[in-house]
């Protein structure tokens, strides 16, 4: 079952709120809709059986839960209505049609928590289907985000939405997803890296597969004009060491935040030129915006106080411009600054672990785990602008690498995204007249990638 609606954002209204939670926005709350976008297959029997031979591992060779799954598990048997919502969450629902996969998988919160566990201690596959027709239409297969393809198990999202809306639980749910991190982050995280699982259905092929490696260049070239790029090595395009069994990378963590070469990737020239801060694909620009309620998903309005946390610096761009792109799974991780200019301020907010289809991207810059940061240009015509990063799914992790007061220049680092989906927004004041370039892509939920520091936009 597919759902859209998340949440009416109003943090300052609702601070404490527990009568309706689904609803409501708090820090630190996640909250589970559905399938996210561009890291898990459409292929739903491709879900299905990596679930399943995941499960099966779990229960050939059991291991004592993590200490943030056990306690999670002590929490709910000690909480009448988390219980409740626990068991509900897997009940077998009427309209079996649609959940027939994923209803077989997962039949208990405590198997959800074994197969959790199992989790704990693995890096992201890539799969491909056994099934070579079935490849050929999905040739991407599950890529990055496991504990996402886990909750799509749940066959009753509504009790789901109240259990994982218990701020209690997603305190708990957060530290899951640290303790992941801490193995994401460790040297033996990278057997995924370089162990191709050809003998399992769908197969696992390793990271640094040579056919892993093509389909990560064509991501890309993907708006490159030169079609002879697709042929250079992986090496041209990402700072590595070939002769190193896996690469010189430490960790899934480092290959993940893999840095391009220093020529790939060229910062644009021009004082009035802003460059692209990640290597993403637009989705919307939005002009004239207002302080409150200006965006609309499906009925639910989100604002410029929501995506800035309720930043008192977010009246200055009332009623300016709002550019939101989202990255893709296999592209590249790490932020750039879009001008030359001065971090006047950071803000790291914790948000909602959620699961939402592609067409929530827009809200998520509002709800999710994102890094905030406010730079005063050095161009005088543009003068304070903002930049979010967004962390969606997953590990959901917004890596800040510059400080308050910092000089940075056009196409310095700002930081990355460690495992999980992820989006960005760039927000201008109203007297910034801005002419977007968008590489011959039309923005929106089918664009394709345009290069991090190329030409994004021209201040008129």
């Amino acid at each position: 079952m597919q759902s859209d609606f998340i949440i009416i954002l109003d943090a300052k209204s609702y601070p404490n709120s527990i009568l309706n939670p689904v609803y409501t926005y708090q820090n630190d709350t996640f909250m589970h809709t559905q399938s996210i976008t561009n890291g898990l297959s459409n292929n739903k029997h491709q879900i299905h059986t990596w679930l399943q031979h995941l499960k099966q591992v779990a229960h050939k060779h059991p291991t004592p839960l993590i200490a943030p799954i056990k306690a999670l598990s002590e929490l709910v048997k000690q909480d009448k209505q988390l219980l409740l919502l626990s068991k509900q969450m897997f009940c077998l629902p009427q309209q079996t049609q649609q959940l027939q996969l994923s209803e077989l998988v997962i039949q208990s919160f405590d198997e959800f928590l074994l197969v959790l566990n199992a989790v704990m201690t693995q890096a992201p596959p890539y799969i491909r289907s056994n099934n070579m027709a079935t490849e050929a239409l999905n040739p991407c297969g599950f890529i990055g985000l496991p504990i996402n393809a886990l909750l799509t198990c749940i066959t009753t999202p509504i009790a789901s939405q109240s259990f994982f809306a218990n701020v209690i639980v997603a305190q708990q749910f957060k530290k899951i997803l640290a303790c992941w991190s801490i193995y994401l982050s460790s040297e033996a995280s990278r057997n995924v890296l370089v162990q191709d699982q050809l003998d399992q259905d769908p197969q696992q092929l390793a990271w640094l597969n040579p056919i892993v490696q093509k389909h990560l260049i064509e991501i890309v070239c993907q708006a490159s004009f030169d079609p002879a790029l697709k042929e250079f090595p992986f090496e041209h395009f990402f700072e590595c060491d070939p002769n190193d069994k896996c690469y010189g990378f430490q960790s899934w963590d480092d290959f993940f935040t893999r840095k391009f070469t220093a020529t790939i990737r060229p910062i644009a020239a021009g004082e009035d030129v802003i460059v692209n801060p990640c290597e993403s694909a637009p989705l919307q620009v939005v002009e004239n915006v207002e302080q409150n309620a200006t965006f609309w998903l499906k009925g639910h309005p989100y604002s410029l106080q929501n995506m800035m946390n309720f930043d008192p610096l977010a009246e200055q761009f009332t009623g300016g411009t709002v550019y939101q792109a989202y990255l893709n799974a296999l592209s590249y991780h790490r932020w750039h600054s879009p001008v030359s200019g001065t971090i006047k301020k950071i803000d790291i907010v914790n948000g909602r672990y959620d699961l939402a289809s592609k067409s929530a991207l827009p809200l998520l810059t509002a709800i999710a785990t994102r890094a905030i940061i406010f730079i005063e240009s050095d161009n005088p015509y543009i003068g304070l602008m903002c930049f979010i990063a967004v962390g969606i799914a997953d590990v959901s992790s917004c890596d800040v690498t510059v400080s308050q007061g910092q000089h940075v220049e056009k196409g310095e680092q700002l930081g990355m995204f460690h495992c999980g989906g992820s989006a960005h927004c760039l927000i201008f004041k109203p007297q910034v007249n801005l002419s977007f370039d968008f590489h011959l892509t039309e923005p929106g939920l089918n664009a394709t990638n345009i290069p991090v520091c190329s030409r994004i936009a021209v201040v008129n």
